[in-house]
């Protein structure tokens, strides 16, 4: 039997590359400083040395070509994973992953399968230079045939990127920067799959859900812990896949509790958070006993480093919109 080890979620990301590099010689990787450096964050660390450099891949500083090069090789029937360093830097590629990546398997009519993944870190609370913490998973989620994934622990982490890099279809891993080091917990050893598209409770409760995803279930759970000491029971659902959505544990724990926030790192206007907004009522409207409450960034460019706290949900944040929700006739 196997057991777990304690990992931060980036030591989990890094051995899920480890374990399906060693699993599959069809997988490559390939990014900017992913090989003889190791990565930025060190995720992609012990790779070039174990893999070698026919697999283990650095590129130019050009994210349409790191991009453009994984839809190369996915067509070639290898299983790319390429880094983008950081997601805001995916402007520079999109007209690759929106025109090319989820376009694949429809273009060809089945007969290329684009068995790629593309990981990305990306949020708020760790003073980075503009362009690095921006959250676009809500654009990302809007091209058709892209699967949007962001694990919230680092067994998620390890299992998550384990099940993407050997899913058929095209996949956006995202991973929060806080949470590389900031999130650690114990990660199954071996082979650990967590499949796509299923959302897990990270809290009970009957009260309010709060509704969120990546670094953000972690602050909800903070959330949820200190109202218990009040004598308020507050589920946390976490998401872990935008896309696709579970929609039957949305609707499952709307009708339990009657009541939800749904919580989001990205600008408020056209973020995921209406999405999950506009399913609740299509799929829940009858069992809603007050208006759903989004708490998101602010709808300006991401600032400067001396003032995101402004901008990034808190738990000061998510826990008045609990309360306005709570006190709602």
């Amino acid at each position: 039997m196997s057991g777990t080890t304690d990992l931060t979620m980036l030591q989990a990301v890094n051995e899920a590359l480890h374990l399906e590099m060693a699993r599959d010689d069809r997988v490559v990787v390939l990014g900017q400083d992913v090989a003889r450096n190791g990565g930025v964050f060190r995720a992609t660390e012990g790779l070039f040395e174990k893999f070698g450099e026919d697999r283990v891949v650095d590129t130019p500083l050009s994210e349409g070509v790191i991009v453009g090069a994984a839809v190369g090789l996915a067509m070639s029937g290898l299983v790319p994973v390429a880094e983008i360093q950081f997601l805001g830097f995916s402007y520079q590629a999109m007209h690759q992953v929106a025109g090319q990546v989820a376009r694949l398997r429809y273009r060809s009519q089945g007969r290329f399968e684009p068995a790629i993944t593309i990981r990305s870190p990306f949020g708020g609370g760790v003073r980075t230079p503009e362009l690095h913490s921006d959250s676009l998973e809500g654009q990302l989620a809007n091209v058709p045939g892209l699967k949007v994934v962001m694990p919230a622990t680092a067994s998620d982490a390890k299992g998550l990127l384990s099940s993407s890099i050997r899913d058929p279809d095209p996949v956006l891993f995202l991973e929060p920067l806080r949470g590389y080091r900031g999130i650690r917990g114990d990660v199954p050893d071996g082979e650990h799959l967590v499949p796509l598209g299923e959302a897990r409770m990270a809290r009970r409760g009957d009260d309010l859900v709060i509704i969120a995803w990546s670094y953000l279930v972690e602050m909800a759970c903070r959330v949820s812990d200190a109202l218990a000491d009040e004598g308020l029971s507050v589920a946390v659902l976490d998401l872990r896949c935008l896309a696709p959505l579970d929609l039957a544990a949305i609707a499952a724990a709307v009708d339990h509790c009657g009541r939800v926030v749904v919580v989001e790192e990205a600008s408020q206007t056209g973020g995921f958070a209406g999405e999950v907004v506009a399913t609740v009522v299509e799929e829940c409207f009858w069992s809603l006993e007050a208006p759903v409450v989004r708490v998101s960034g602010l709808d300006v460019p991401y600032p400067v480093g001396m003032v995101e706290d402004a901008f990034v949900p808190d738990e000061a944040r998510i826990t008045a919109a609990v309360r306005r929700t709570l006190e709602t006739a």
